[in-house]
């Protein structure tokens, strides 16, 4: 039975940020491709002497071709990644008499249920979130396990512990700074125009669910 890692993150997942759109996200690794994965990304750095972590508020343009590479090298290997999109002017935790952080949660269900194959083994890491991330880590693996019986693993993970998890904040970052219009840095909008050419898609819109290497879903609330 193959066995897959998660690596998740988000960004803008503040209730109060003032940011229009939260994204949670994943790159999906092979179990069994982890170790090569991880010395060609490596090898990458070395060669461009590029020795920080990887993250998309530090793109700048004097990386650029580390992180052009970099995207480069994640189209055309078996990494993949999803995410889902949430327009914040939709939440209404009223309705459903819940908190920002068990809709943060639910948000995170949708995220990983439907990508679940009950054929397959699942390890999945979260990037920390705060002192409430175990307990509420413990409550989703609860609910996924119950329904799939698939998880081998669930866990809180610090971003600068998987070279995984640094990609997708990469890539999720440069969705929410498309989304968002900004468009200052040159570096970043070469990424994005790069990520948009190798997937054929404008994230601006949800992917077809079939969609393997770069799923985007833009959930409606309404």
């Amino acid at each position: 039975m193959p066995t897959y890692n998660f690596y998740c993150d988000e960004s803008c997942h503040l209730e109060n940020d003032k940011m229009p759109y939260m994204l949670l996200g994943y790159v999906n690794v092979p179990y069994n491709q982890i170790k090569r994965h991880t010395q060609r990304i490596n090898e990458l750095k070395k060669n461009h002497n590029f020795y920080g972590e990887i993250k998309w508020s530090k793109v700048a343009n004097s990386q650029h071709e580390f992180y052009i590479d970099l995207i480069d090298y994640f189209f055309d290997s078996d990494l993949s990644f999803r995410a889902i999109v949430i327009n914040k002017s939709q939440i209404n935790n009223n309705i459903f008499m819940q908190d920002f952080n068990n809709f943060y949660y639910k948000m995170y269900y949708q995220l990983i249920n439907h990508k679940l194959d009950t054929l397959s083994n699942y390890n999945i890491y979260l990037d920390i979130k705060d002192t409430l991330s175990a307990s509420k880590m413990n409550e989703l693996k609860s609910i996924l396990q119950t329904k799939f019986g698939v998880i081998r693993n669930l866990q809180n993970i610090h971003s600068h512990e998987s070279i995984f998890l640094q990609l997708t904040d990469l890539i999720m970052g440069a969705v929410s700074y498309h989304l968002r219009g900004i468009g200052k840095v040159k570096a970043k909008t070469d990424l994005i125009n790069r990520i948009q050419k190798h997937s054929n898609h404008q994230l601006q819109k949800s992917t077809p669910k079939i969609e393997e290497k770069l799923n985007l879903f833009f959930i409606e609330l309404h």
